[in-house]
């Protein structure tokens, strides 16, 4: 049933017997105190952060050990709703007891009218946020009271076919977590392989990066003509680096090219100032571009004896940060890159390497999409539900 409804994207849902019915007539909003979470019954405490927008259940929590602020007591089968900043869209059911922040709902259903769970997707419907955020209060951080969200009416479908639905939408939730399980073993492999290749590398022979590479540093936007993307490289901010070890990059602004200040496809660029430093973005470059002065990028003089890859490979493992000046704000510069010191392998050894490694990550966006695809299509009955 799931594939036809990969194929299709559409549910043929009959709602005339389907009666309008107020959140407030399914659930009841909660408020147990825990006054001194770190002394109480539960380990486990779920604060704001733990929550992941669209996400049907919780799956982050943090410990109750030193928690002493209050919080609200839940148990296994409610849902937890974010009051706070609504718009980030942040409601999940949970499956285990457990305290929460004080800015969140706690909602247990009414299980005589509705179906186990089965508002855990009402409540990442379209429809329920747009409410939720037209009447969310306040200057600074908007927050949602229940007394509003109680009112929210929707048309509620019987409960045998609340729970034909519920398996339904259980169903693409369990394929969405089974492809984030596979991706999950794949960065275990992932950081498995740096491990055991860079730990083990003694037998090879040991030389400075400064005798292998060239070191550019990034260069101020004032002395750039920006220009448009057709006609230009693009240009890199630190903030452009985004968080995942693939190879690509976003920019948004795109200046015209100047040789002496070009950055060459193949470049292994990172930040060099600032507490970007701390955030290990070490990325390599896949085209000809130009970087802000933030940025160091480093492109290998010869890869007859040092693969661009591998040297990206090397410096993601070592962590550069590690290295770096952090006496007042952070700062790598020349002085710590050129003596730093590399076990160098033959160039066939690297690339055998780095094409096992390619391959890992050829794989890990290729589950990344279908994971973006099942939640989209997840998304998609959901709204057509509600």
């Amino acid at each position: 049933m799931i594939n036809t409804l990969v194929e299709k994207e559409v549910l043929k849902l009959d709602k005339s017997n389907w009666s309008p019915t107020k959140l407030g007539d399914l659930a009841t909003d909660l408020s147990k105190r825990v006054d001194n979470p770190s002394k109480s019954e539960y380990d486990r405490f779920v604060s704001l952060r733990n929550f992941v927008s669209g996400d049907i259940k919780i799956k982050f929590w943090d410990s109750t050990e030193g928690l002493a602020s209050s919080a609200k007591a839940f148990q296994a089968g409610d849902i937890l709703f974010a009051r706070r900043n609504a718009y980030l869209r942040r409601a999940s059911l949970v499956d285990f007891d457990g305290c929460c922040s004080g800015d969140a709902f706690v909602l247990r259903e009414n299980y005589d009218k509705v179906e186990p769970g089965f508002l855990a997707f009402l409540m990442n419907s379209n429809a329920l946020w747009d409410y939720a955020n037209s009447n969310a209060a306040g200057t600074m951080s908007k927050r949602v009271k229940w007394r509003d969200l109680a009112e929210y009416e929707f048309l509620l479908p019987p409960k045998d076919q609340q729970a034909k639905l519920a398996e339904l939408l259980w169903a693409m939730d369990e394929v969405i977590e089974s492809e984030r399980e596979v991706l999950d073993k794949l960065d275990i492999v992932y950081e498995r392989y740096l491990f055991d290749f860079f730990e083990t590398d003694n037998q090879f022979k040991r030389i400075e990066l400064g005798k292998l590479i060239t070191i550019k540093s990034g260069d101020s936007p004032s002395t750039f003509q920006f220009t448009s993307k057709e006609k230009g490289y693009p240009f890199y901010k630190v903030k452009d680096l985004n968080e995942s070890i693939k190879f690509q990059y976003f920019a948004k602004e795109w200046v015209k090219p100047i040789d002496s200040k070009t950055v060459l496809r193949g470049s292994v660029i990172f930040p060099k100032r600032g507490a970007a430093i701390m955030t290990n973005k070490v990325r390599i470059t896949t085209e000809d571009c130009h970087v802000d002065t933030n940025t160091m990028a480093l492109l290998v003089e010869d890869e007859n004896i040092l693969s661009n890859e591998f040297l990206f490979y090397f410096l993601y493992y070592k962590k550069l940060y590690k290295i770096a000046d952090t006496s007042q704000i952070p700062q790598i510069n020349n002085v710590h890159i050129n003596p730093y010191p590399i076990n160098l392998p033959s160039i066939e050894v690297q690339l055998k390497f780095v094409n096992k490694l390619n391959e890992v990550l050829n794989t890990r966006l290729k589950i990344e999409s279908k994971i973006k695809s099942s939640k989209a299509l997840q998304k998609s009955l959901i709204n057509q539900v509600f």
